[in-house]
């Protein structure tokens, strides 16, 4: 039962301000803040930018019966600003909190106040702004702050800081990067000194970093919006202070409650060291959801122990925090709602929760309290919320009112002023001093065919990673995953710096733009291991020996400080439901056993690997100049040995970007040498379009797919496909060639002197011949009295797939043994198109590249 004062569970509404509850006497303060209801009966967790008018901070000092709540910003507000994500010190006697002022008429949108960190001191009642001087703390908008035990602030930002000194070095101007829905900027992690100095980028995510709390070890744990590609879920994850070590923790796979798609919010850490978080779906009434708490420490998701588990049987890390089964989604709750939890820090098992119990909008009656005969109505209609501060113990199910509701209040971001243990101080990670100065990291993966710890051979018709991995078994033309392609994202910029339309994506804006920044081989077991650029989000892709990806998609983005080392397991397929990124996964396969004995073979002299040893690893021990990747596609065999395999050596081959003859989308400078700066940038006109247009002679490409033969007459482009340049007649912004690669068109023929749709009678499903009718049904009559047919269009397919090299087989199969275009395109050209396909078939890659509209 819950107790509610006096104030009954649905009568809430007819409690008059500042009336009806006894005092409560605690021996520590809340603060809490406080705001009119949104006038939108829905928010959305994923936008951070704008505000709420009228949210003001306020302080109660629950020790002192009868002591009214005092507004701590309103001096700097005026009540018209708004205020977020208060946290509290771990002496409990400081409140952390973000703060906007309200927008100033007549400004434009990027003069307008940003969101900024303040400091309120409830001992000495003083309040002051984090960072003093105006210009560096309009520089971005700052939210969610929170204390580090070394007495440093994290918090998150769309500063982005390192990430605009990157745009510099890749020549762009500076900026903040829009999240992969392209609404506002993203926020990741930075860090500060206590007085705003040194502020340092931690986290490259392409969407929002958000909440983040700093865990019993010192770890900084934060809700992360996965949002590549088609994914788009908030789960936990964790980083270490000096940004290395970032991991996904909780929640990857436990998203999913019935229709709704569940996102994990606000998490505060629980004396026992479980995590409290709202769960709620992006989007919900008035933000509203419900307190649940998740044993991160023995799961890593809703049913999935973590191997360092104690627990020795599954049940589930996810519990309701209290007795009230609120539902989710947009339909009403009879339980009510959730907008904001604490836990105390006395052993009382106590939390301090702001509550809206469930009530409906009547026309007859006005208010009335939700009943489950009611909701049964599908014509309901919810009112308003109610929301109210409480004490909950979880003991024995109870609330007692703190603050009795108010109509069209809410109140949020809630924290109690008491003191805590301060979490370990982590030092930061000792790094590699010669990769950090070039700013480089080590990437390392013991086995791509190591899924999620499952042996996957990717259609080698081998058992094993010993049968892979051994020359004598399986020679490197038979092995499926030939190199790896690393991938960066491309920073997307605002109307205000670069106004980009959705054509300028081309067929698809699911991957945005993205940039390639090396390639490697893959080594027989499946190891690879290279250095790739530190501080920027990288993504990766497995490729056969055509450079072709035969891997899904990557989709979280990896990031690597610079000197930093990662090692992951292998690979992962999401649809198998276990954790992933995780150093607490379930232990993979071994695959470093099935290098032991193997001979290494290179220019200088024959070596064995160490048992335990991938394959990657011995030979980078061995030959440190393997670490180096390349913007080519390069292969030397130097596992085989003739001898003992009883077979021919393969011989090495490369695709190389210096054999083009068209424009290469690299610097000369990185095809000589890679450097952490090197990007591989494909626009479509200037970099795969040309390739048509190339003098070949009789077998140049526009020479039959064109609609004018080489003297200019009218003619049906070989295989319906025209590659012409020329804006196209359905979307000027693309060339035709463009449109007729990826788009469905219809079948054309000359018709009257011109290239016409060709059109034939339609039939029914049952090849019967359709015709046409009036609104009787009868068929009309042509000039000699026969019916008139329908007549439909041809459809054709496109011969390229935004979803790839290996999904756009209709173009490349005459290119292949036996087919009708063998050696038209060599391999170097046939490569970058695989590349660019693989990547999306994005029309531009660089934002400024794009015309000015």
């Amino acid at each position: 039962m819950v107790l509610l004062g006096l104030c009954g569970l649905f009568a809430l509404s007819a409690c008059q301000e500042g009336v009806g509850v006894d005092p409560v006497v605690e021996n520590f303060g809340i603060g809490y803040v406080q705001r009119p209801l949104p006038a939108m009966d829905n928010s959305d967790s994923r936008r951070l930018s704008g505000y709420d008018a009228g949210g003001d901070l306020y302080f109660r000092d629950l020790s002192a019966p009868g002591v009214a709540a005092k507004n701590v910003t309103a001096i700097i507000t005026a009540g018209e600003g708004d205020v977020r994500d208060v946290s509290v010190s771990y002496d409990g006697k400081r409140l952390l909190f973000a703060l906007r002022k309200a927008d100033v008429d007549g400004r434009a949108a990027e003069e307008q106040p940003t969101w900024n960190i303040w400091e309120y001191n409830t001992v000495s009642d003083t309040l002051h702004r984090i960072i003093a001087s105006d210009i560096t703390a309009d520089a971005g908008q700052d939210r969610a702050p929170r204390y580090l035990p070394d007495g440093r602030i994290v918090f998150t930002s769309t500063r982005q800081r390192q990430a605009r000194a990157t745009l510099l070095d890749e020549g762009k101007p500076q900026f903040a990067a829009l999240d992969e829905r392209r609404r506002e900027p993203a926020f990741v992690l930075h860090v500060m000194e206590s007085d705003g100095s040194d502020i340092r980028q931690l986290s490259f995510n392409q969407s929002h970093d958000l909440d983040p709390v700093v865990l019993a070890n010192g770890e900084i744990l934060f809700s992360r919006w996965d949002n590549m590609g088609r994914q788009s879920q908030i789960s936990f994850y964790k980083v270490h202070p000096d940004g290395t070590g970032l991991e996904v923790v909780y929640g990857a796979h436990s998203h999913l409650a019935g229709a709704n798609t569940l996102q994990f919010l606000r998490p505060q850490v629980m004396p026992d060291g479980r995590l409290l978080s709202l769960l709620k779906p992006f989007r919900s009434p008035y933000g509203g959801g419900n307190l649940v708490t998740i044993d991160v420490n023995n799961y890593t998701d809703s049913t999935q122990l973590a191997v360092n588990s104690l627990l020795g049987n599954i049940t589930s890390a996810q519990q309701a925090a209290t007795n009230l089964d609120v539902q989710q989604g947009l339909a009403p709750s009879l339980a009510g709602r959730f907008s904001a939890g604490f836990p105390l820090r006395d052993g009382s098992n106590r939390l301090l929760v702001s509550w809206t119990p469930c009530r409906l909008q009547t026309a007859t009656r006005g208010i009335q309290p939700c009943t489950e005969m009611a909701l049964a109505d599908p014509a309901v209609v919810e009112a308003a919320p109610l929301y109210g501060l409480y004490l909950y113990n979880r003991d024995d199910a109870t609330q007692v009112p703190l603050l009795v509701p108010r109509e069209g209040i809410i109140y949020s971001d809630i924290v109690t002023a008491q003191a805590r243990p301060l979490p370990d101080i982590l030092a930061d990670q000792m790094l590699d001093p010669a990769l950090a100065q070039e700013g480089t990291a080590i990437l390392h993966i013991r086995s791509v065919y190591d899924f999620d710890g499952r042996f996957r051979g990717l259609s080698s018709g081998k058992a094993s990673i010993a049968a892979l991995a051994d020359p004598a078994q399986t020679l490197a033309d038979q092995r499926p995953a030939r190199f790896l392609r690393v991938i960066k994202a491309v920073a997307i910029p605002g109307r205000n710096v670069r106004r980009l339309r959705g054509t300028a994506f081309g067929r698809s804006s699911g991957q945005l733009m993205r940039e390639i920044v090396a390639y490697a081989p893959i080594e027989p077991d499946g190891s690879v291991r290279i250095k790739v650029p530190a501080n920027v989000p990288l993504t990766i892709s497995v490729l056969d020996q055509n450079g072709r990806r035969i891997s899904a998609r990557h989709q979280n983005w990896l990031q690597l400080r610079p000197g930093e080392t990662l090692n992951c397991n292998g690979c992962h397929d999401h649809r198998s439901g276990l954790a992933h990124g995780s150093s607490r996964a379930p232990v993979a396969l071994n695959s470093g056993a099935a290098t032991t004995g193997l001979p290494f073979v290179n220019t200088v002299a024959t070596f064995f690997a160490d048992m335990g040893e991938t394959m990657a690893e011995t030979r980078s021990r061995l030959e440190p100049a393997s670490l180096q990747p390349s913007v080519d596609i390069v292969y030397d065999d130097v596992w085989t040995d003739a001898a003992s395999a009883g077979r021919a050596v393969d011989a090495s081959f490369s695709y190389r970007y210096s054999r083009l003859r068209t424009p290469v989308p690299v610097s000369a400078a990185c095809q000589t040498k890679w450097q952490p700066s090197c990007r591989i940038v494909i626009n479509y006109e200037t970099v795969i379009h040309p390739l048509w247009g190339l003098d070949r002679g009789a077998d140049t490409c526009t020479n039959c797919h064109s609609s004018r033969d080489v003297v200019g007459n009218l003619q049906v482009p070989a295989a319906q496909l025209d590659l012409s340049d020329g804006a196209a007649p359905e979307q000027p912004e693309h060339f035709i060639s463009y449109r007729e690669l990826l788009f469905s068109d219809n079948e054309q023929a000359i018709v009257m002197g011109a290239l016409q749709d060709r059109q034939i009678a339609a039939t029914d499903a049952n090849g019967n011949p359709l015709f046409v009718t009036d609104a009787n049904g009868n068929p009309l009559l042509d000039a000699n009295g026969q019916p008139i047919p329908v007549m439909v269009t041809v459809p054709i397919r496109p011969p390229m797939s935004v979803g790839g090299a290996n999904a756009s087989r209709r173009f490349f199969q005459p290119f292949i043994a036996g087919g009708s275009h063998v050696g038209r395109l060599d391999a170097a050209e046939l490569r970058l198109i695989s590349e660019w396909l693989d990547i999306g078939a994005q029309y531009y890659n660089d934002p400024f590249a794009v015309p000015l509209p």
